[in-house]
């Protein structure tokens, strides 16, 4: 069914949605697994054309993809990361044609509305242009805590 699946990542709270729903699924399955993050400050959005180096930034999403990724080979026997540089939509698009995958699967804010506008949305191009199934789920909204003094 699913040989190969591309599982993206952001490095925050959101990606535990979606790992928490596809351990189960690697445990079933074994298929290979491409771990993808897609950098994007400034200096990853600028690293080919200024021939920048790492950040620390991408340096630090680095290392969490290697922590996922040992996470992840508890499930599946192979597990490859790769660090994308620029536009998350257009990465996970040619990450997922370059790789052959079966299965993207990723984690959405559902943002609505005005943020939508003003920030745009990820999920929004790869899924009108992916041409393989695409597994999303909705992190659900962070709750705020709010104390007093009495």
């Amino acid at each position: 069914m699913y040989c190969k699946i591309l599982v993206t990542v952001e490095n925050s709270d959101t990606d535990e949605v979606i790992l928490a729903h596809i351990e189960p699924l690697l445990e079933l399955l074994k298929p290979e697994v491409v771990l993808l993050h897609v950098a994007d400050g400034w200096a990853a959005r600028n690293f080919d054309a200024l021939k920048l180096n790492e950040s620390e930034e991408m340096k630090a999403d680095r290392e969490y993809l290697e922590t996922v990724r040992e996470r992840l080979s508890h499930h599946s026997p192979h597990v490859q990361t790769v660090l994308r540089c620029g536009s998350a939509s257009d990465e996970i698009l040619k990450v997922a044609r370059e790789e052959s995958v079966d299965l993207v699967a990723m984690a959405t804010h559902g943002h609505r509305l005005l943020q939508d506008v003003m920030r745009g949305t990820t999920v929004d191009k790869v899924r009108h242009q992916l041409e393989v199934p695409l597994l999303l789920l909705k992190a659900p909204k962070k709750v705020k805590i709010e104390y007093s003094i009495l």
